[in-house]
């Protein structure tokens, strides 16, 4: 059997369609198809079943599904081993973060790193699905939730505050009740998909009743809701920036998170990895003056 043939049907077992495997694989469906059956003949078994919804395994599929995986673990364990035998920082690091911690605090500060390392180009992963560092699809990652599990090595490098804020026009038009300050007032909130998220959490726990203007999937979306005067939210202090945001409830009154480098085990000895993490860890976090080391 082609050995390179377990990518293909790894791709279509976890999606269940050609369409979108051929979509990660950037291949044709076509081609998808064609190394599916190969794969299928030289197995001598049928591993799925095709219908017009999709792909689905067969009982012999779900027998070579863990096999399948075992060599997939075993051969990207192999690269991450290769990937950390480098002494010299150069080359490509995979960064997986959220969106805001990218835009204002790596990014502007990347201007310093690169005077330091120009070998090494980083590349930001901000998508809001988190990143599995066991699959190769991030090399290190900033998060605000510390990760439960995996052969990991998570560093702790600082906390990061959060306040709920509101636009100096729309205080004005919707006065507080007096020792209450939320009370009356809308909020922009998080969408069900990211219900987990701290600030999310916080607020359907401390104001369960509270009544949503604007429900979004995004922190600079909530920014601006704000800024446009739509209501409350829940913001990371360091974003609140300008005259126009006022903070409503400080941070000692709501919650701060604390921020985890996080990285595969394996790659702990890369020196690229290595110089990436310090650079957060020493001169992103630090930089910041919301976003201090643990005391």
């Amino acid at each position: 059997m082609d050995w390179n043939d377990l990518r293909y049907f790894l791709c279509v077992a976890r999606h269940g369609s050609l369409t979108q495997a051929a979509g990660d694989l950037n291949v044709s469906q076509s081609t998808v198809s064609r190394r599916i059956g190969e794969l299928e003949a030289s197995l001598g078994s049928n591993l799925f079943v095709r219908s017009q919804t999709g792909y689905f395994l067969t009982d012999e599929g779900r027998e070579v599904l863990k096999h399948a995986e075992q060599v997939e673990d075993r051969v990207m364990a192999l690269e991450r081993g290769v990937a950390g035998l480098d002494r010299t920082p150069v080359g490509t690091v995979r960064l997986a973060t959220s969106e805001n911690l990218a835009t204002d605090l790596i990014i502007p500060a990347m201007p310093s790193f690169r005077k330091r390392y120009p070998g090494i180009c980083l590349e930001l992963i901000t998508s809001t699905v988190t990143a599995e560092l066991s699959r190769r699809e991030a090399d290190i990652a900033l998060r605000v939730i510390r990760p439960a599990r995996g052969n990991l090595k998570i560093r702790r490098v600082g906390h990061m505050t959060y306040s709920v804020y509101g636009s100096r026009a729309y205080l004005e038009e919707n006065p507080a009740v007096p020792g209450q300050p939320l009370d009356g007032r809308q909020f922009i909130a998080w969408d069900e998909s990211h219900a987990h998220l701290p600030a999310a959490t916080w607020l359907a726990r401390e104001h369960p009743g509270y009544r949503a203007a604007l429900v979004t999937s995004s922190l600079p979306a909530q920014i601006a809701a704000v800024r446009a005067g739509l209501g409350l939210a829940v913001i990371p202090d360091f974003l609140a920036v300008g005259d126009d945001f006022v903070r409503v409830v400080p941070s000692d009154q709501v919650f701060s998170n604390e921020l985890w480098l996080v990285t595969h085990a394996d790659l702990v000895a890369s020196a690229r990895i290595r110089v990436v993490g310090d650079f957060l860890a020493e001169q992103v976090v630090n930089a910041n003056p919301d976003l201090t080391r643990d005391r």
